[in-house]
């Protein structure tokens, strides 16, 4: 939201805790405009309330989810996103159309794309190759920085303004009865879709210009429709921001594109401490038990024997080794085997710990 919003003002009011919620979006499309690759989200909480509430399952998002602490993409995270859905859309793109197996991923200089990134590409998308933008560039080379994600910022908020006038119109609710009872996680991935989706062709090929500009098919007046689509948006924006009793100007609309470009390379400028990601794991740990006792269901638990205990974590040892060894899909079947080993046998161990001592 824009700073001088009702709801974006709230640190300032006495005795009121203002609402903290972040996340990090990371979006990619190809230079003909016509190929969105499902961008990957990163939040600070693996297993948002929303999501059973809304009934959500991660699988089936239109982002890849991933989660830390910090909501930041990570390095592993970043790899997983180009194995599980980039090379993969683009196989399939590539394929469909019927064009030569070969794609160039571009990145900007960043702590998520370390060096040598290929070399962790898996085999069947050897095809695609990784080039790095030079240092400091990114403002003016930089596909995604030339109007891309300002476009997409201010489709969101259009959206978001809307989805507030819908929930608020002839009620009596405040904007801040709104954010804390309307809005949540699972309502803004619906909305961060929608402003995606939104985000046109035209846009994208035009955001190519000075990167590859053999590529960007030259049309009269074709800056001036990009132009005029930005202006649109915006005046949509600040008409439902009235309408909602906002006070918001284009100034507001600018700022709330450019605000957190500075503060986002300063704090992606090192990966999770161990303690960070310890505390990820405790963080996962806790959410899967507050799901599973929040079900409404209680039932005695049986008594497992020492025995039953070892022996199945014996098990498991030998499959998690097994797989590991055998799998091809290394990355992938690393990150289910940590996850079940961390959500699912987290529980036995700490049986089986309390009955050695």
């Amino acid at each position: 939201m824009p700073r001088s919003t009702y709801i974006a003002e709230e640190k300032k009011m006495p005795g009121h805790k203002p609402i903290k919620d972040r996340l990090t979006l990371a979006l990619c499309a190809n230079a003909s405009g016509d190929c969105k690759i499902k961008p990957l989200l990163v939040y600070h909480s693996e297993n948002p309330r929303a999501f059973k509430a809304h009934k959500i399952i991660k699988e089936k998002l239109h982002v890849m989810w991933r989660a830390n602490p910090k909501a930041w993409v990570t390095r592993q995270f970043f790899i997983d996103w180009v194995n599980l859905v980039f090379g993969p859309s683009v196989k399939k793109y590539l394929k469909d159309n019927n064009l030569p197996l070969r794609a160039l991923l571009v990145l900007e200089n960043a702590p998520a794309h370390p060096p040598q990134i290929e070399e962790e590409i898996l085999d069947e998308y050897n095809f695609v190759k990784v080039l790095y933008l030079p240092p400091n560039t990114n403002p003016i080379l930089q596909p995604l920085d030339q109007q891309v994600i300002s476009n997409f910022k201010k489709l969101y908020t259009k959206h978001l303004f809307r989805r507030c006038f819908e929930v608020t119109e002839n009620t009596n609710l405040t904007l801040r009865e709104f954010w804390k009872e309307h809005f949540n996680i699972a309502i803004g991935l619906k909305i961060i879709d929608i402003a995606w989706q939104g985000v046109t062709k035209r846009t994208l090929t035009s955001a190519w210009k000075k990167l590859w500009p053999e590529n960007v098919a030259e049309r009269n007046f074709e800056g001036f429709e990009i132009e005029e689509e930005e202006e649109s948006v915006e005046e949509e924006i600040l008409s439902i921001g009235k309408t909602i009793g906002l006070k918001v100007d284009e100034r507001d609309i600018e700022e709330l594109v450019e605000e957190h470009s500075e503060e986002l390379v300063e704090e992606h400028s090192e990966e999770l401490t161990t303690d960070e990601l310890k505390e990820l794991q405790e963080q996962r740990h806790t959410e899967a038990l507050t799901e599973a006792t929040s079900e409404g269901e209680v039932t005695e638990p049986e008594i497992i024997s020492t025995k039953d205990l070892k022996d199945i974590l014996a098990m498991w040892e030998r499959v998690a080794g097994f797989v590991e060894k055998n799998h091809p899909e290394k990355i992938a079947t690393s990150r289910a085997t940590e996850l079940f080993n961390d959500t699912c046998l987290h529980h036995f161990r700490n049986i089986l710990k309390g009955r050695m001592k």
